[in-house]
């Protein structure tokens, strides 16, 4: 039987996270926090609530800027929560951290996003591709790093999801090396749907209908939006708008990708690994959902559909 609440009894630490970063987190009772595991829809979520809170008044800064990641470890953590702290707007920060590995804040909005393991992985491999040697420098030689380097860029697809599929990056998962497990993260939120605080979006969701899924957002963040708003809104939150705007959204990515910020904004499809992975890496894929996943939480991950998402009775 789980808590009735989260309990924090995980830390992740490697090249990439820090959890522990959230120890000294001081929660406002308005406070957003975006969470994925990552190539889940991230940016794209970041960018819904960004629209949903500033709507027709945008701010200067970049919401990419403006919604920090706190458990990346790069950032001096100092100045990060200095910087968290000054901020005067409606905050919504991010993390792909799983809900164990944090502190749980019942005055805190967590907009939760699950995303098929498979479309992941198709975003993942162009992610990593295009990660910058500075990059890969800073993950491996920041002062801090727990655990080992992260490995040099794989050359093969198959190579990289033969250890991504099978191979943890912790003892406690089974998959998601060099980085975390996709599969552990939404389990650990799905555990705990029933919160009222806790809210899941699925990818394929916000696909099919993107003004119904940013209004419900809406609701949950209790932020009103004047009718006449709408369309612009969800203009400005599609994906080829993002695409189309990247380098303006995105400042300075382009030191972290190879490609800048259109390969960070990338396709926003689904079902690339239809034409990519084997039939021996799909069965690979099932056998990973098995270990890690709840029938009903890989029913919903694969498929989406707030359907799924009731408890049963």
């Amino acid at each position: 039987m789980k808590a009735d609440f989260p309990t924090h009894n995980r830390t992740y630490q490697n090249h990439h996270l820090d959890s522990t970063r959230w120890d000294n987190f001081k929660v406002r009772d308005d406070d957003i926090l975006v969470c994925t595991s990552m190539k889940s829809g991230t940016t794209w979520m970041q960018r819904i609530v960004s629209l949903l809170l500033f709507q027709d008044n945008p701010p200067a800064e970049s919401f990419h800027d403006m919604s920090i990641w706190l458990d990346m470890r790069l950032a001096p953590l100092d100045e990060t929560l200095e910087t968290i702290g000054a901020q005067t707007h409606r905050r919504f920060l991010k993390t792909h951290s799983p809900l164990n590995a944090l502190p749980y804040y019942p005055e805190m909005k967590y907009l939760v996003i699950g995303r098929d393991v498979r479309d992941v992985f198709m975003s993942l491999w162009n992610h990593t591709s295009n990660y910058t040697e500075g990059f890969i420098n800073a993950l491996n030689n920041t002062p801090g790093r727990v655990g080992e380097e992260f490995p040099p860029l794989y050359d093969d697809i198959h190579k990289l999801w033969h250890d991504w599929i099978n191979k943890g990056n912790f003892e406690w998962e089974t998959d998601g090396y060099p980085f975390w497990s996709h599969l552990t993260f939404i389990q650990s939120w799905w555990d705990y749907r029933h919160l009222p605080n806790i809210y899941l979006v699925h990818f394929n969701d916000l696909l099919a209908d993107l003004e119904g899924e940013m209004r419900k957002v809406a609701d949950f963040l209790n932020i009103t939006v004047d009718e006449a708003l709408w369309p612009s809104l969800v203009e400005q939150a599609t994906f080829d708008s993002m695409k189309n705007n990247a380098v303006e959204l995105l400042p300075g990515v382009d030191k972290i990708f190879a490609g800048g910020a259109k390969a960070f904004v990338n396709k926003g499809t689904n079902g690339r690994w239809r034409d990519v992975l084997s039939a021996d890496e799909l069965r690979e894929s099932e056998a990973a959902v098995k270990r890690a996943l709840s029938p009903d939480c890989a029913h919903w991950l694969e498929e989406g559909g707030a359907d799924k998402l009731q408890e049963p009775k």
